[in-house]
């Protein structure tokens, strides 16, 4: 039997009563791990050795559990400090013992919900109370934390087997983002009978050439070479090539889409003037999501430029109402928190730049304008909603605009995405009316999520622009499209800190 040099070097280093793993056998030879592996699964397709693999349960400290084990734990700095203040003997100020305990930003959240937690203390009204019989020093959690910063300078994984620490204290760390929790598969080669026979009747060792160079052609060598051969079936790993994102991927389209449909693109400013954000599409000042609960206020100056004459029409708007039978709100106004910034809360602030003519839009009826930008909300997450989100605005200026059109208009939008069983539900916005909301089916979940708010922009909101015809407008989720069209369960799977890269890789836009 011949066999390639590689091949007969593992094969003499294997052993049929021991199984010998990859990292032994490369030792030996002086070959490379990933040498040994390939000689190994070629080996194994010849029956000559068993190719087997043990997996491992790996720990690894991470940045935060590093800083700990230097300084250590935040409840337990609390708790020393709090032995320093005595609050053994009665509660003292919870703010003072924070501060002598050097805790800072996040470490002062972690530090009071372990610390109960642990049984080290009681924290009641402000104040603190330490427990001196407590005793931080044999904490678990310190000393799984230490050992494995003893078991390894580098950083690298180890393996959690030799740490013999309880499964529940690998999971806390684990929870807290202390340690990773990994996996690692060694493999082992073992000779089979086939294996030793061959040994034995004698193998004879064969160069073998494993790439046709030009050197090989040029002198003719390659006539009489010997070629590795290639198992195609071998395990190789993925390899990954980088692609668009698949928001980018359903902006593109969507843009694509109303580009199609006769729309033009408009672009501005993602922090804004109150007054094009919220005072021109009718607004009260002082509606509860104006307050800093639900806006991101910057703390810049005033923004100038606002045209003075628009300013007074809009102001009108809102005291006294507009038209015949306007009525307004007959609620405070002030001209310097409409020239206030912040974060566009909705991409509608655009909407009213192209409407007022101040983006320098052309305003002859038909018109139609759209944009798919970042916004940004004081809201709560949860699966469907961020703090901040991309949406797709659009509007639509004719002459005798009904629902009608606005429907028909969402379902050929929609239609090019494969989704036909849009629903429509009244609403009730300050700005629209009629208005109503859009929902569709979730493609996995079969749950119904909001997907959008639409409706004919009032007078109160036209009027005051210079705007004498009817306007049609919306404002689309983008991310809760992708979630219909990838079957994304949750948006924060699409972006963000806790995205999931394996869908992220293979999810497609589909249409």
């Amino acid at each position: 039997m011949r066999l390639p040099e590689r091949q007969l070097a593992v094969l003499e280093a294997a052993s049929a009563t021991d199984e010998r793993t990859v990292a032994e056998i490369a030792a030996e030879t002086d070959l490379k791990p990933e040498t040994v592996a390939g000689a190994a699964f070629d080996l194994a397709d010849e029956g000559l050795v068993a190719v087997g693999s043990v997996t491992d349960e790996t720990l690894e400290l991470t940045d935060e559990g590093r800083t700990y084990v230097e300084a250590g734990l935040p409840e337990t700095r609390l708790y020393r400090a709090g032995l320093d203040a005595g609050a053994d003997a009665e509660p003292v100020s919870m703010g003072a013992v924070i501060g002598e305990a050097g805790l800072e930003g996040p470490e002062v959240d972690i530090a009071l919900a372990n610390f109960a937690r642990k049984g080290l203390g009681s924290v009641d009204g402000g104040d603190l109370a330490v427990d001196p019989d407590a005793d931080p020093d044999v904490d678990p959690e310190a000393t799984a934390l230490a050992a494995l910063a003893d078991a390894d300078d580098e950083g690298a994984a180890f393996d959690a087997d030799a740490l013999e620490v309880d499964e529940a204290v690998i999971e806390q760390l684990d929870s807290r983002g202390l340690v990773a929790v990994g996996e690692s598969v060694t493999r082992t080669v073992t000779l089979t009978d086939d294996g030793v026979d061959a040994l034995m009747t004698g193998v004879e060792a064969t160069e073998t050439v494993g790439a046709l160079t030009p050197e090989l052609l040029a002198s003719g060598e390659w006539r009489d070479a010997e070629f590795a051969e290639y198992n195609v079936e071998a395990e190789a790993e993925t390899a990954r090539g980088g692609r668009k994102h698949v928001l980018r991927r359903t902006a593109d389209r969507v843009k694509d889409v109303l580009v199609g449909m006769g729309f033009s693109e408009m672009e501005g400013p993602h922090a804004d003037a109150d007054f094009w954000i919220n005072d021109c599409l009718f607004m009260p000042q002082d509606h509860p999501a104006r307050t800093h609960w639900d806006r991101f206020a910057l703390d810049v100056d005033q923004m100038e430029g606002i045209p003075d004459e628009l300013m007074a029409r809009v102001e009108a708007a809102h005291r006294d109402g507009w038209g015949l039978d306007g009525d307004g709100y007959h609620s405070p106004w002030s001209a310097d928190f409409a020239r206030e910034v912040a974060l566009r809360g909705h991409t509608t602030s655009l909407s009213m730049r192209y409407l007022s003519g101040v983006a320098g839009a052309e305003l002859e009826p038909p018109q139609r304008y759209f944009s798919v930008e970042k916004v940004y909300r004081n809201d709560t997450l949860d699966p469907t909603h961020l703090l901040e989100f991309f949406q797709i605005e659009g509007w639509v200026m004719a002459e005798d605009l009904s629902v009608r059109d606005l429907m028909g208009t969402f379902e050929e939008f929609y239609r090019q995405f494969g989704i036909t069983d849009i629903r429509f539900k009244p609403h009730y916005n300050p700005y629209t009316e009629p208005s109503f909301e859009l929902f569709g089916e979730h493609p996995e979940t079969g749950e119904e999520i909001e997907i959008g708010n639409s409706g004919v922009f009032r007078e109160e909101v036209t009027g005051p622009l210079g705007v004498d015809c009817d306007v049609m407008a919306w404002g689309l989720a983008l991310e809760r499209l992708a979630m219909l069209t990838t079957g994304a369960e949750d948006i924060r799977d699409l972006h963000g800190t806790l995205a999931d890269i394996d869908f992220l890789r293979n999810a497609e836009v589909s249409y």
